[in-house]
């Protein structure tokens, strides 16, 4: 790569735009399916930094950091000369083979310097499309010092080796590259933190972000389904128009850049291009047909709106929830029956790949624009709205993809924005008419209930990511059965039947059941409290029911959070919630067992013989002096700690249980003893 990158260079500086053209196809050719420069290199390199070598593999070694070094000041340099050559103007044929390498370029880290500059930023966002202001093209002359400038540090660099020996040169590609580093002093020549890239802004505040620019890598090995071919291979794609491609491929190297580079991230909110982005998604609803950009209009509005939390708010307030409500009802091809109801219809085909990925990336930024709004109560303008999306949202939980996996994925998505939304704004779920087929409860269609319970059992069943795939369907139906019956009822139909076996402990066996008891004891605190939420919300906050279904020892986690280990029950706890007053009517095979079931552990144990049968009154009391002595042992070297309930439901040891008894019992002596002060 290296003779060919600089070939490159020296082309540009010369104009052979046939030329030009001709080695950046074969550039983008060959690394299409590069997303990690040296990466093999770098890794060995670090597993032979911690050993022991000799001069000869000193010597090998040296010649493998010259060339990586090189190879990424090469990259480097490329990177800065294709940001100058495309903004003195190039030929229409040539602009998006030149945008392709730049995308390629822009998946390392280390290569961000030229990138994240302004005129850099504005230039690439004027070619996506986000803005149409004239940048700077004073300094941008073709005929300048700077393709010499570039070409002499290339030729300074190979006459200036790096020294093998020196420890911190070896471990120079590794560090991160700042565009803003131009007076960085370093013994080795090829350092990149030291080059100035000529005609690159560098503001004021340079000094002040010095080594604060933070970057991420991308997974490696992750592929993209999106695209029906192997993506960037070099040729222009077939039936895509130019500017179509040029403003994809700009898209695609702003997505790069401001996922990796937080100083990207802040030029891009201080440059105000988030308005830009707000007025391509607002004429993309207006399309005859959505074009094959917009994926990647979405993808940048996602990142921008999930690493700078003013841009989301600023995309909230300036409508951006209508617009990509109407976004995603177009990608739905929603139909409406009724102000909040949408047409259901079984015999649709199912959501294609390309719709169902922008659908994804839709629900994405409005979770980043709305999830500050869920314990706000909205106002009535923002409420109808709010319930507007909530039934585009009831219609992506129905619809299937044409994949299982991206289905999933879909109602994943849904979930977490529905758990986001104002809960009064979540009526309209359930408040749709009852179609012949329909699953219902008291005559309320429980279709989207239904479909949310076989999302929970289907996750529950994975076991992969517990914590992140499972606690927004905890919550988003612990909320729901709080604040609806109906849907309490039906819900508890399907996850707690009536007890009738009890030969075995509540959280063993298959059932969605014992799966969110065994959760009630997960290492995550989170987790384990979100399912121990949504069973105590189904037994109605009622602790005696609550014990009953799950066992005191997996009851035992929420009820010592909440102080209710006494054994009262919750209503003054969570007094905004009115349960109605039915009761829990045990099942007969329940009650002919209920005797003999274990509280602890929830289940029917065998009989166990008395362990005190056959002994004497003294030999009992002595085997309890024995006890004692051997709990008063473990208690003072520390090995256990005594607890007791308090008057809160409250764990707390009990030497602190005895003293504040002790104290009551004072306060109360010296009530009765003292007379009544005078105020």
């Amino acid at each position: 790569m290296v003779a060919d990158v600089e070939g490159i260079i020296r082309c540009i500086r010369h104009g052979d735009v046939s030329v030009v053209h001709a080695q950046l196809r074969e550039f983008n050719t060959e690394y299409a399916q590069c997303f990690f420069f040296d990466a093999e290199e770098r890794d060995r390199r670090k597993f032979k930094k911690n050993k022991v070598r000799d001069c000869s593999e000193s010597d090998s070694e040296c010649d493998e950091n010259d060339q990586e070094d090189r190879g990424l000041l090469l990259r480097q340099s490329l990177s800065a000369v294709l940001v100058r050559f495309i903004r003195a103007g190039v030929p229409c044929y040539l602009l998006p083979v030149a945008l392709r390498t730049l995308r390629i370029l822009s998946r390392d880290k280390r290569v961000l310097g030229p990138l994240v500059t302004d005129e850099a930023l504005l230039t690439l966002a004027k070619l996506a499309g986000l803005s149409t202001c004239e940048t700077n093209d004073d300094v941008v002359d073709p005929d300048s010092d700077f393709y010499d400038n570039i070409i002499a540090s290339l030729a300074e660099e190979v006459k200036t080796p790096a020294c093998c020996g020196d420890a911190a040169a070896a471990d120079v590609p590794n560090q991160e590259f700042s565009a803003f580093e131009d007076d960085a002093k370093s013994d080795v020549c090829s350092d990149p933190d030291s080059i100035s890239w000529p005609g690159s802004h560098r503001p004021s505040i340079n000094e002040t972000h010095r080594g604060s620019i933070h970057h991420k890598e991308l997974e490696r090995g992750r592929k993209d389904r999106r695209e029906s071919k192997m993506e960037g291979e070099g040729e222009e794609e077939d039936g895509v128009p130019g500017e179509e491609m040029q403003r994809k491929e700009a898209l695609k190297i702003l997505c790069n850049v401001v996922y990796n580079s937080t100083w990207a991230q802040e030029r891009f909110s201080a440059l105000r291009l988030i308005g830009g982005l707000r007025e391509l998604l607002a004429s993309s609803v207006s399309c005859p047909a959505p074009s094959s950009v917009q994926f990647y209009e979405l993808r940048l509005t996602f990142l921008v709106t999930a690493l700078r939390p003013e841009l989301s708010a600023q995309l909230q307030q300036e409508a951006g929830v209508s617009i990509l409500s109407a976004a995603l009802e177009r990608c739905l091809e929603a139909q409406w029956k009724e102000q909040y109801e949408c047409v259901l219809d079984s015999a649709a085909p199912p959501i294609s790949l390309e719709a169902s990925q922008r659908i994804i990336e839709i629900l994405k930024i409005l979770f980043n624009i709305t999830h500050r709004s869920h314990r706000q109560a909205p106002v009535e303008a923002d409420a109808a709205l709010y319930r507007h999306l909530a039934a585009i949202l009831r219609l992506c939980m129905m619809r299937k993809c044409v994949m299982p996996e991206d289905t999933d994925e879909l109602q994943g998505h849904t979930v977490n924005l529905l758990s986001a939304l104002p809960l009064q704004c979540l009526d309209v779920l359930v408040t749709v008419p009852l179609e012949p087929d329909s699953e219902q409860c008291y005559g309320v269609n429980m279709d989207c209930v239904h479909t949310l319970l076989l999302f929970m059992e289907r996750r529950l069943e994975l076991g992969d990511k517990v914590k992140e795939k499972l606690t927004p369907i905890l919550n988003l139906l612990t909320e729901s059965c709080r604040a609806h019956k109906e849907t309490r009822h039906y819900i508890r139909k399907y996850v707690l039947p009536p007890l009738r076996d009890v030969s075995q402990r509540p959280e063993e066996g298959c059932t969605v059941k014992s799966r969110l008891i065994r959760l009630m004891t997960h290492l995550d605190t989170d987790l384990k409290h979100c399912a121990a939420d949504l069973i105590f919300v189904l037994c109605k906050e009622n602790v005696r029911r609550f014990v009953k279904y799950t066992g005191y020892g997996n009851a035992a986690g929420l009820l010592a959070t909440r102080g209710l280990l006494g054994g009262s029950t919750s209503r003054t706890y969570c007094s905004e919630t009115a349960y109605s007053s039915d009761s829990d009517s045990d099942t007969e095979e329940y009650r002919r067992v209920k005797d003999r079931v274990n509280p602890v552990t929830g289940r029917l144990e065998a009989e166990q013989p008395d362990p005190m049968e056959g002994m004497t009154e003294e030999e009992k009391e002595e085997e309890a002096k024995r006890l004692i002595r051997i709990f008063n042992k473990l208690s003072r070297d520390n090995i256990i700690q005594p607890m007791g309930v308090n008057a809160d439901g409250k764990l707390v040891p009990m030497a602190g249980l005895r003293e504040n008894s002790l104290t009551e019992e004072s306060a109360s002596d010296n009530d009765t003893d003292e007379p009544d002060k005078i105020q």
